[in-house]
């Protein structure tokens, strides 16, 4: 279960993130714009995250 773990919520914060600073420093891009780059990069940091963290959590070494 580490998609619930892990890669939602850093998917979330880099939504939240990304949508802030888009909205803060870019206001010239169309929102449209800003709404599918903030989706690209909450999908492409949860895809990152799933493979960087470990499989097997609970797993004693």
């Amino acid at each position: 279960m580490r998609i619930f773990k892990f890669t939602v919520p850093i998917a979330l914060l880099v939504a939240g993130i990304s949508w802030v600073y888009l909205n803060k420093n870019f206001q010239e891009v169309p929102g449209m714009t800003r709404i599918w780059i903030t989706i690209g990069a909450a999908i492409l940091s949860g895809i990152i995250s799933h493979f960087l963290f470990p499989k097997h959590e609970d797993k004693e070494r």
